[in-house]
């Protein structure tokens, strides 16, 4: 079955972080992340990827065939989606001991959701 991971943490950080020159994130693919690294190896991770950060965002809402779009998150919170990852899983312990393992377990949360249709 598949599952989402999304991986959120401090809205304030990750807002407060610059944005990544070209030549930064064409740098990350030299750089070891043994969580991104394990998962590889079970072949249990699909996708995922960092997010740029919330002061990013534009939320888009129709009403009465009306467009809004406002810059920034839906809401103001203290944690934010910072990043996600879709695995492939037995079950959902498994996904959630996966998830357990992420290092922003540590300091943020992640929210592990199955999806209808696996």
């Amino acid at each position: 079955m598949k599952y989402l991971m999304l991986v959120c943490w401090d809205t304030a950080n990750m807002n407060g972080q610059p944005d990544p020159t070209p030549e930064e994130l064409n740098g990350h693919e030299d750089e070891t992340f043994p969580w991104l690294e394990d998962v590889q190896a079970r072949g249990v991770r699909l996708d995922g990827d960092q997010l740029a950060p919330p002061r990013r965002a534009a939320t888009v809402r129709v009403r009465d065939g009306k467009r809004s779009v406002t810059e920034g998150p839906f809401i103001e919170t203290k944690e934010a989606i910072g990043g996600f990852d879709i695995l492939e899983c037995g079950s959902l312990e498994e996904a959630v001991e996966i998830a357990a393992a992420h290092p922003v377990a540590q300091v943020g949360t992640i929210e592990v959701r199955p999806f209808y249709g696996g």
